[in-house]
This record gives C-alpha cells, structure tokens and sequence, in this order.
C-alpha cells in the first residue's frame, strides 16, 4: 500500500485566484480560504500575472490552496520555477507559513507596484514605484473593463 502524500499549502496571490484568469490551474487543489502576508513583501503586476517581491513592506492579500505534490509540480512548470518564478517559503500575517511564487528585485525593474497588496485592485491602487498614484491612463482603462 502506497504511504499517502502530504499536502502543501500554497499562497497565491495574483491571476490564481477565485474569479481571475488562471484559476483554472488550481482545479485539482483544495481551498482553504482567504490569507495575507506579513508586511514583508510588495506586489508588482506583470501584465499577466503579478509576483511577490521579498523584502517589502506590504501585507499582500490572497489565497491558501492544498495541493500534493504532482499538482504543485506542474504548477511549478506553469510558473517557470525556478528560473522566471522561484517558490518560497512565505511568511502569513498570521504567523504561519505557506509556498508562494516570487521574482528578484531586477526581474520586476520597471513593472508597476500594487501599492494595496491587492490583485483585485490593481487598476486602481499602482504606482511605477514613485509612490505616485495611478494616472489619467491608467483609471480610464479600468473604467473600460
């Protein structure tokens, strides 16, 4: 009898989530419900997904996700850890940890901050780092969505 595999909890926090355009790939994990990061991160939006920056000071908000081990690897694919994405321990406002998906620094150069720490506001709530709010640009877009 093969010995059970445990399961990993997975922090996401980006296009993963409920209701967002990659969740689908979560289809054989097990929510566990909403979480938030420590103040120890920031949230930059890539366009298509966003990342997780170690060494900020922002409580990301996202979701917890069990998975086994086979669903974690083909996400790890997805993702393209460990070379655009790299899978970490991250720190949970709460004290606990979980696995998330982070990018260095000079991968996110030039890419807008989430100043909220939440995907689901992005539209709103960015800067180019400046600490400048979004732009004329940037609000009639997501008035158009």
């Amino acid at each position: 009898m093969a010995a059970p595999t445990r399961e990993i909890v997975l922090f996401v926090c980006d296009s993963l989530m409920q209701g967002e355009e990659q969740h689908a790939r979560l289809a054989a994990a097990r929510p566990l419900g909403p979480a938030t990061t420590a103040p120890a991160y920031d949230l930059v939006d890539l366009g298509t997904t966003g990342a997780l920056i170690p060494g900020g000071m922002v409580s990301v908000v996202g979701e917890l996700y069990g998975l086994e081990p086979a669903a974690l690897a083909a996400l790890d694919v997805f993702r393209g850890h460990p070379v655009l994405n790299q899978r970490v321990t991250i720190r949970l406002a709460d004290g606990r940890e979980a696995q998330g998906y982070t990018v260095l620094p000079e991968q996110s150069a030039g890419r807008r901050r989430v100043l909220a720490g939440d995907w689901r506001k992005r539209r709103g709530a960015t800067s180019l780092g400046g600490g400048r709010g979004a732009g004329p640009l940037v609000r009639w877009a997501g008035r158009r969505s």
